[in-house]
């Protein structure tokens, strides 16, 4: 895989397959239902406690939103925060490998846009 940070910066993968493998690993983390919008709100809204974020993404549980910050930080695209102790508040921001994602996240918007329209019936909705 190439690109314009050192290998040092990477994110890490295996890949047996060149052509296919920088597609297939920024759909895996991306592509998973809820970061592409948890990552597109933290580049809207900045930084975020964990409440804020689960009142601005429509229809997550609590238990999904911590399992969706819990897999976005392992994978080094959000960083998590504690900023105060009494009560505990933590604030989740995006890494530089999450910002970069920018042009993906707005790519994936304005495809959208363009491409999808409300279904009248819900069962003949995609998601």
């Amino acid at each position: 895989m190439t690109g314009s940070t050192d290998d040092g910066e990477k994110l890490q993968v295996w890949c047996s397959g060149e052509d296919w493998c920088p597609v297939t690993t920024t759909a895996l983390l991306v592509g998973k239902k809820w970061h592409p919008v948890v990552i597109h709100r933290l580049l809207n809204e900045g930084p975020s406690g964990f409440s804020d974020l689960e009142s601005s993404v429509d229809g997550i549980s609590s238990k999904v939103l911590s399992d969706v910050l819990d897999d976005l930080e392992s994978k080094r695209l959000i960083d998590r925060e504690i900023v105060s102790e009494k009560p505990v508040r933590t604030e989740y921001s995006l890494t530089e490998h999450g910002e970069s994602l920018e042009s993906v996240i707005d790519a994936m918007h304005e495809w959208g846009d363009q491409h999808l329209t409300e279904a009248e019936d819900p069962s003949a909705s995609l998601a």
